[in-house]
């Protein structure tokens, strides 16, 4: 059974940052694309940003281009995302996602959602 455990999350004030890790285990890593969503309170899940599997192409929501990075590292079956000029509106709990689609566009990433290997999720909280 495929593992996927996010860790990171945490408070922060507005305007600082905050780093979320994700590992996975029992999955060809390098095989398979990687993103993060996140879900605020009372919101639907969306996506956040997405890495193909040799971590060539990544796609960002429009609100988190130039703020948010998304990284990946095949040795360590590991992925990341670094958030900075964090705002209130970025609040929720952040998943980590495997199997993801991640090659033309963002709304494809999030449009795709096929046999997902899903994290249990990883509190972010900005004060304002």
């Amino acid at each position: 059974q495929v593992l996927v455990v996010e860790s990171g999350g945490g408070l922060v004030q507005a305007g600082g940052s905050l780093r979320l890790s994700c590992t996975v285990s029992r999955l060809n890593f390098g095989d398979f694309g990687m993103g993060w969503f996140r879900q605020a309170p009372g919101k639907e899940r969306e996506g956040v940003a997405c890495i193909n599997s040799k971590g060539q192409i990544t796609n960002y929501r429009d609100s988190v281009k130039g703020r948010f990075t998304i990284s990946r590292d095949n040795v360590n079956n590991t992925i990341s995302l670094h958030m900075n000029s964090l705002k209130p509106e970025a609040t929720g709990v952040y998943y980590c996602a495997a199997n993801v689609y991640c090659l033309d566009s963002f709304a494809s990433f999030t449009s795709r959602l096929v046999a997902i290997f899903w994290g249990q999720g990883t509190q972010v909280t900005v004060s304002s």
